[in-house]
């Protein structure tokens, strides 16, 4: 049975108990939750994860993307990656290769860490397709399917699944004026079938078959926004909104078959549409768990958008948003590095405290009033401790000309916290 299917029968799982003990919030309150679906727990029968909650009231979730490339195959660097994206507070890890080794690096990384892994299974029917047909559009519905259950019986957790892209859709997208089009690779993937094959896209048509094998190994579904928009230009247009009625509409298929699902979200947003597109989402998909990316907030900004999107992400999180999903430095530009990957990572979790902190998740004030007091007492190595990232702050601390004195070279002897201690 799926999590969701145990928690309508109110039966307390080994995942909810441990998620409500680490979230600090009622058991039953949480089954609950999970019962109607604005709660998600990722967590395939297939293998052992860690217990990570996603939605209503939990604190906001961070999800880094690793992967190969046709251009960068390297197995070892993306499990490397992967365990570095969770050491640094990744709660779920998404792979996304592309390369000839694509399996070897799914099956690396499942095996590497215990934190919940997510695919995009639609790459594997396109590779293959491209491989052994001549193209991905050559791809069916066998491949696509045979993707998903391949993936499922391994243990993935959680799939972004593009079934949204419809003819209609795509039709919208072809009517729109937009700057750019299909940014998302799935849903080009899917678009460019549709296009090419005159039919429906068979993830929509065949949805009860694709809810079968979810439920079978209670892999939560991702619904991906296939339209998401890929500049500010485009953001909030009808193609994105007309994908999100869909996906609202097969978020209340998916619960009524108990099968667990989220809801992807944009994109490129500015900042005065992010709280708009998170309740615009949270009515439509009645509540289910939203996971954007970013939102990145300028396009002006390529090698820094580790820093847009925190922007982004943490109105985003603040305003409905359950689930960050991190944007690196190279993002748009090559595949990260580790170093990069690690920058993702800290940059999203940072938008996930400031959220959190205005939601009032209680773990959230608490390090904060914890930090608070390392400082005012001098603590450094509580500061370094409770740190997002505590090897900097270290570094920092240590090149001052007298790292083992209370002051730091910022202020010296005119430090107000020690005038203030040493006066009142």
């Amino acid at each position: 049975m799926t999590q969701m299917e145990q928690a309508k029968k109110g039966q307390l799982t080994d995942q909810i108990r441990k998620v409500a003990d680490t979230e600090g919030i009622s058991s039953q309150k949480l089954m609950k939750r999970v019962a109607t679906g604005k709660i998600v727990i990722p967590c395939n029968v297939n293998r052992e994860t860690s217990s990570i909650g996603v939605g209503k009231g939990l604190s906001t979730k961070i999800n880094a993307n690793v992967g190969s490339s046709p251009e960068l195959d390297d197995p070892q660097q993306e499990v490397e990656k992967a365990i570095l994206a969770a050491e640094y507070g990744a709660h779920t890890v998404m792979d996304l290769s592309t390369g000839p080794r694509f399996r070897e690096v799914r099956r690396a990384i499942i095996d590497a860490i215990q934190a919940p892994i997510g695919t995009v299974p639609i790459y594997q029917a396109g590779i293959i397709s491209s491989k052994n047909k001549g193209a991905v559009v050559d791809m069916d519905e066998d491949d696509m399917f045979s993707a998903i259950e391949e993936q499922a019986r391994e243990g993935v957790d959680f799939m972004t699944l593009h079934c949204g892209i419809t003819q209609d859709t795509v039709e919208k997208i072809q009517r729109s004026k937009r700057t750019m089009g299909i940014v998302s690779r799935g849903g080009a993937f899917l678009a460019a079938w549709i296009i090419h094959n005159q039919q429906e896209n068979p993830l929509f048509k065949n949805y009860d078959y694709l809810l079968e094998i979810a439920r079978e190994h209670d892999v939560t579904i991702s619904l991906g926004d296939g339209l998401r928009p890929g500049c500010l230009a485009d953001a909030s247009d009808i193609p994105q909104i007309a994908e999100l009625n869909i996906l609202g509409e097969l978020v209340q298929r998916s619960r009524a078959v108990n099968v667990q699902v989220m809801v992807e979200g944009p994109g490129h947003v500015p900042l005065n549409q992010i709280k708009t597109n998170m309740q615009i989402q949270k009515t439509i998909c009645k509540e289910a768990p939203f996971y954007v990316l970013g939102p990145i907030v300028t396009d002006m900004a390529p090698g820094y958008d580790h820093i847009t999107s925190a922007i982004g992400g943490a109105i985003a999180a603040s305003s409905g948003a359950d689930f960050l999903c991190y944007v690196t430095p190279s993002e748009h530009l090559s595949i990260p590095n580790l170093q990069e990957v690690k920058d993702g990572v800290i940059a999203s979790r940072i938008a996930a405290q400031a959220a959190d902190i205005v939601l009032g998740i209680d773990n959230a004030w608490n390090q904060e009033m914890e930090m608070a007091n390392a400082r005012k007492n001098f603590n450094w190595e509580k500061q370094f401790e409770l740190a997002v990232d505590p090897v900097k702050p270290r570094k920092y601390r240590e090149r001052s000309a007298s790292p083992t004195r209370d002051m730091c070279t910022m202020c010296g002897e005119f430090c107000a916290l020690r005038i203030v201690k040493d006066n009142f």
